[in-house]
């Protein structure tokens, strides 16, 4: 760089010049790509006291509980449906459906919004806990408590990490039969 008389700017220029020769030695300090654990990232929840974690690509947004319409002759686990932006949503309540009870009425309660395929559905959890992360090595393939008998194939294993997470899988819910058998 060529020197300035004090008080001059710099040019657009160089201004990022200096940007670019700043974030260079920030990057210096951080460890070499291999040395760093590989980590495994996801949406926390919790139903019924039970906490569970949503692999980051199967769930599309999560929302606050939007206003519904009920919608008669449907499961009892269908909350009602929503508008979205202009789309349709169904609401479900997924502890409900899981057997584990109705979601906790409450601020905290949660919509995950579920887009795969064909299927555009929210999912009413209790509460949800935002991003956490694992170290991959970490990865249990079994279950990691007791659940109940319709949640076990939707869970793909578990961290834990204070607390057992249990892995559950939005888009392996999609692909199941009872899921979309909304109809009495």
């Amino acid at each position: 760089m060529t020197t300035r008389p004090q008080g001059a700017s710099l040019t657009a220029f160089e201004l990022l010049l200096d940007i670019d020769r700043r974030c260079r030695l920030l990057v210096a300090d951080q460890p070499a790509q291999g040395t760093r654990l590989q980590q495994w990232s996801g949406i926390g929840f919790r139903i019924a006291g039970q906490w569970f974690v949503a692999p980051m690509g199967e769930v599309a947004e999560v929302l606050r509980e939007p206003r519904s319409s009920r919608v008669p002759g449907v499961q009892p686990w269908v909350c009602g449906v929503a508008n979205l932006r202009g789309r349709l949503l169904p609401v479900m309540d997924l502890g409900r459906f899981l057997g584990l009870g109705h979601a906790t009425a409450g601020k905290q309660r949660r919509v995950l919004v579920l887009d795969h395929e064909d299927l555009f559905a929210g999912l009413l959890v209790d509460e949800v806990l935002g991003l956490q992360h694992f170290a991959l090595d970490s990865l249990q393939l079994a279950p990691p408590f007791p659940l109940a008998e319709t949640a076990a194939p939707f869970v793909q294993g578990h961290f834990h990490r204070a607390r057992d997470w249990a892995i559950f899988s939005p888009f392996a819910l999609a692909q199941a039969p009872g899921f979309l058998d909304v109809a009495l």
